[in-house]
């Protein structure tokens, strides 16, 4: 995904001027995520998604996680800060099996990151079907276009080869992640949407220093800065980064079904799943 745009920066100077980056940044971002139609908003108060709240006129924000997630509490006060409408869901142990057995099927596949990712896509979409919602804003290509997962900085400090993995991040989307979240939106008819990924967006972030996206404390830098700019409280311009399957803590209510059902790996929990086995493991549990 993108590979057509790298050929075109070839050559080209990095962007430095943090100033004109940020005038710039905030520009592309109300561009790429105003819509006309009322739109839900996956949200989890971090970062991606408070940016796209705070510059969607109309929106719906949907946050869902099981008992003891950070995301829901923090979600809800957000949403005031942000004078904007929230739903929000505590999922209980038993409708996570119900929904990771769903997306184990949607998508085919035991992956235990894939699953817990998919897993907040799809309780999201479940909330927002009934109010009628057609187009869902979601956080996706933020952390591949400003550098914000915590590999980038594993990376080192060769920011030529930072820029490099950035790039590499975004090729493999289509396969990696677009491939998880399609199905799931089309189980619930409603389209998902990225605006992290509008080509213009993406064209004039991988222009910009990776000096001004990383270094060794932080990610995102110059998003934050930019979420700051734009309004964004400062707590959660600079909220530091929770993978959505941790925060929601649909990775663990895994680790505890799993345990459940007398298996020691979240992965074969799953693979039990994809298998049919499940239903087998538990008639034994019961007889």
């Amino acid at each position: 995904m993108f590979e057509h745009l790298r050929p075109t920066l070839e050559g080209k100077p990095f962007l430095t001027n943090k100033e004109e980056i940020i005038a710039h940044l905030q520009t592309l971002l109300r561009k790429a995520i105003v819509r006309k139609e009322k739109v839900g908003i996956a949200f989890s108060g971090g970062l991606d998604s408070s940016v796209l709240a705070l510059l969607a006129d109309n929106c719906q924000l949907y946050t869902v996680g099981l008992e003891s997630s950070s995301d829901v509490e923090w979600s809800i006060r957000i949403a005031k800060e942000l004078n904007k409408p929230i739903k929000t869901k505590i999922v209980t142990l038993t409708e996570a099996e119900h929904i990771i057995k769903e997306v184990v099927h949607i998508l085919k596949s035991a992956d235990v990151t894939h699953v817990g990712i998919g897993c907040v896509v799809y309780a999201v979409l479940e909330m927002a079907k009934p109010d009628g919602i057609k187009v869902v804003l979601g956080g996706l290509g933020a952390e591949e276009i400003f550098g914000g997962y915590k590999r980038h900085i594993e990376y080192g400090k060769d920011l030529e080869n930072i820029h490099d993995r950035l790039w590499e991040g975004l090729y493999g989307m289509e396969q990696r992640d677009l491939a998880r979240d399609i199905p799931i939106a089309k189980h619930f008819g409603i389209t998902l949407v990225a605006p992290f990924l509008n080509e213009e967006l993406v064209t004039y972030a991988m222009r910009i220093d990776p000096k001004l996206k990383i270094n060794n404390e932080r990610r995102k830098i110059i998003l934050q800065d930019t979420a700051f700019a734009l309004g964004l409280p400062k707590d959660v311009a600079y909220r530091p980064k929770m993978a959505a399957q941790y925060s929601s803590k649909f990775d663990r209510a895994m680790e505890k079904l799993a345990k459940k059902h007398g298996l020691a790996l979240k992965k074969e929990y799953l693979q039990s799943i994809l298998k049919g086995e499940d239903k087998l493991i538990n008639k034994k549990g019961s007889s």
